[in-house]
């Protein structure tokens, strides 16, 4: 029996899904994307736990171990990663192919792709969020957010920012090779920022304020204030909430899809 076309066409995925699919079966077969997202923030948090005088408290911390303070910034690397490292080369290398100009020519628009990448990304984080707090917690018995509304929120925040990061990258990125550069000499410093090799709470009194000011190390006070269980600092949020709106704001008026 024939089926109708109308039929057809009501079963058919709509183009944004089709394409959702198809990235996520892409994704899934870039290996060390996903470890560098995944799995190496956790496996960084499990080679700093095993060293003794960081599960110890520290008066300097307020008592906490500097294994507490890592957790967020395991998180805070996932993101940093995704968005930093692995959105700009994505999506420069689909527009030097010509992928998204011919992408234009199709119901498929190239905002479908660019939402798919998104998307996927931000479950990637979404995972290794929660491995790392599964890991630290069950491993070394680092609490769990004691603020959850306030945790989300800011790492909500810091996903925007580190994804409009990303884009505004590729924007000024005329080719793989050269987003490759750019996205380097910008994920090291944001790693800095974020505390990935000196938390930002145990640094000194005009580094951290300086630091403060920029979207990762506001993102690291936010999580850390929340991980203790109190609303993150207006400010805080404040901070990456403007950086997330400015950069935004960039890859919009800069970003071209060809």
């Amino acid at each position: 029996m024939t089926v109708p076309a109308a039929s057809r066409a009501t079963h058919a995925p709509r183009p944004s899904v089709a394409v959702l699919k198809t990235e996520a079966r892409l994704f899934r077969r870039e290996p060390a994307a996903l470890f560098w997202i995944i799995a190496f923030p956790t496996l960084l948090l499990t080679i700093l736990g095993l060293i003794p005088a960081f599960r110890e408290a520290d008066p300097a911390l307020g008592g906490r171990r500097v294994i507490d303070l890592y957790v967020p910034i395991a998180v805070l690397l996932a993101i940093i990663t995704a968005g930093v490292q692995a959105v700009p080369i994505v999506l420069t290398n689909y527009r030097e192919l010509g992928i998204l100009r011919r992408l234009s020519t199709t119901p498929v628009r190239p905002r479908s792709l660019l939402s798919a990448q998104l998307a996927l990304h931000g479950v990637a984080v979404l995972v290794s969020l929660v491995l790392a707090m599964a890991v630290g917690r069950l491993a070394f018995g680092v609490a769990l957010p004691g603020q959850p509304a306030g945790y989300l929120l800011a790492v909500v925040l810091t996903l925007c920012a580190a994804l409009a990061l990303g884009a505004t990258v590729s924007a000024f990125s005329r080719t793989t090779k050269v987003a490759q550069t750019i996205a380097t000499i910008v994920y090291f410093p944001s790693m800095f920022t974020a505390g990935v090799w000196v938390p930002v709470q145990a640094m000194p009194e005009i580094l951290r304020r300086t630091v403060e000011l920029t979207p990762f190390g506001a993102a690291s006070q936010a999580l850390d204030q929340a991980t203790a269980g109190h609303w993150p600092s207006w400010t805080h949020l404040g901070v990456t909430g403007v950086w997330a709106a400015l950069l935004v704001g960039a890859a919009v008026r800069w970003f071209r899809w060809e």
